[in-house]
């Protein structure tokens, strides 16, 4: 069963880098900022491992879609945004449980991991290519859309800071002509929408010689959304000082 729609949104994505050790930090951001959406990646655990806490919550429905120390992603969906359970499902291109999605008050939410590339190139770009694919199928049908994560790719360079700025996977032609085609299928780039000119707006950091205390960063995690849905985004913050992941939690407001 669906949602009945509401008139406004609030969606938080956040690479956790491993939900166990994160368990804490994920109760304290729902208890503070109240999203109507997270979207958790890089969970590491099997929905068994998760811990139970986080499993059996009075206020949200959750799905969990990973296994043990490697890759996965989840879904919240707070119960009074969503009085009916979501539907959670899995695109045919879930490799490595990489995606989820729910259909949330009409709108289809995804909560993305993409490779990183470095074990496995080519499956990355087989994995941008799927999502792109499944962004058209969304265009064609008009049906919303918001795809949310860490897609592991810098889309231009001012979504890295000058330091850090290469040749290298992430930031490579081939990723950023992909993510291009994704964009094609009428989805907007929420982050560098509302902040273009922006050149210090990133959400991962190396976890060494104090990168994100000086902002030293990539932007890795994105809101894309279908053009209807990205008129009506209001703001998508950076939380930069929140939690002890490599990633920062990033969230969107949506005035639907």
């Amino acid at each position: 069963m669906g949602c009945g729609m509401v008139t406004g949104m609030k969606i938080v994505t956040w690479n956790v880098n491993g939900i166990r050790a994160r368990r804490e930090q994920v109760l304290a951001w729902l208890d503070q900022e109240r999203p109507d959406v997270l979207c958790l990646q890089e969970t590491k655990a099997s929905p068994e491992q998760v811990p139970i806490s986080l499993q059996t919550m009075e206020k949200y429905w959750s799905y969990w879609h990973g296994f043990k120390g490697y890759s996965g992603v989840a879904l919240l969906v707070r119960k009074e945004f969503c009085p009916k359970v979501p539907i959670f499902e899995h695109p045919h291109f879930n490799m490595e449980n990489r995606i989820v999605t729910a259909l949330i008050n009409g709108i289809t939410v995804a909560s993305i991991y993409v490779p990183n590339g470095g074990k496995d190139f080519n499956a990355k770009i087989r994995f941008i290519a799927s999502m792109s694919a499944f962004a058209e199928s969304f265009a064609e049908t008009k049906r919303p859309l918001i795809l949310c994560g860490d897609l592991n790719i810098a889309h231009a360079p001012i979504d890295v800071h000058p330091s850090q700025r290469r040749e290298v996977i992430g930031q490579l032609p081939v990723e950023r002509q992909a993510f291009d085609e994704i964009l094609s299928h009428g989805l907007t780039d929420i982050g560098r929408s509302i902040a273009p000119d922006d050149d210090r707006l990133f959400t991962w950091w190396a976890p060494w010689r104090g990168m994100r205390e000086k902002n030293i960063g990539w932007r890795l995690d994105y809101f894309l959304a279908s053009r209807s849905l990205a008129k009506a985004a209001s703001s998508c913050a950076v939380e930069r000082a929140f939690g002890t992941s490599d990633h920062g939690p990033v969230v969107g407001i949506f005035d639907l």
